[in-house]
């Protein structure tokens, strides 16, 4: 009997030792994994891209004051401050801009525009004719990014306006009618403002205004005879609202 309280004694012992031991070892463990530190790692950041491609809807604003026109045999017709007259024109315009850095941005723009052309001066109500005008615009820029959303920009750069599809009149006004026209193309400058408003990473709205000196010469026979020269000072406003889209 003795012996037997004895066995079941060493046994309870025994009992108590391991179960102590595997908790003492299992809180270890869990020591262990509570101080080890833990690494994630970081999502990839998205590389940003350097395009932007706006859609606009852009307004072409000519100013005519300046312009010039020399009547072969009527000096009484000529007069520096006389010339051609070009009309106002809304057109949608396409533009690509590529950022070097986030400050600094080269912007082209791209568009036709069709335009009827008359008289000014002492040639008020000739009616002359039409062309078409094809102006790439390119732009160095740079961009302020200390307003949140709002992204203003100041620009200068280089105008080429291509005159195509040219027509004349053909219209008779005091005796007169212009029955040939020639403009020839033309480089002037360009400067700008403008700003964009990002509604989000990719999308945003634009407001743009840039001023162009586009002063061509130009030709004209009048009445199959009359040679007409001079000087056409366009020197348009462009005036533009649209969306914009970074890539």
């Amino acid at each position: 009997m003795e012996t037997s309280m004895r066995v079941r004694t060493v046994l309870a012992t025994a009992s108590v030792l391991v179960i102590a031991t595997s908790v003492a070892s299992t809180s270890a463990r869990c020591a262990d994994l509570d101080l080890a530190p833990v690494y994630y790692k970081a999502p990839p950041i998205a590389p940003c891209s350097p395009w932007m491609i706006r859609l606009r809807v852009l307004g072409v604003l000519p100013d005519s004051t300046g312009s010039s026109v020399n009547v072969a045999g009527t000096p009484s017709l000529s007069s520096p401050s006389s010339g051609l007259s070009l009309s106002d024109q809304a057109i949608p315009e396409l533009d690509i801009t590529y950022f070097f850095t986030k400050h600094v941005a080269a912007e082209l723009i791209l568009g036709v525009t069709s335009h009827h052309i008359s008289g000014n001066g002492v040639l008020t109500g000739l009616d002359i004719g039409k062309a078409w005008l094809l102006p790439p615009t390119l732009t160095l820029q740079y961009h302020f990014t200390d307003f949140g959303s709002l992204k203003p920009y100041i620009g200068a750069g280089i105008n080429y306006t291509a005159f195509f599809n040219q027509s004349a009149a053909h219209t008779s006004f005091a005796g007169l009618a212009v029955t040939d026209l020639h403009i020839r193309n033309q480089f002037g400058a360009a400067i700008q403002f403008g700003f964009d408003y990002m509604l989000d990473r990719h999308w945003g709205l634009n407001f743009d205004v840039k001023k162009l000196w586009l002063r061509p010469e130009y030709s004209a026979t009048v009445n199959n005879a009359i040679a007409v020269t001079g000087r056409a000072n366009i020197d348009p406003w462009l005036v533009s609202g649209g969306v914009a889209y970074k890539l």
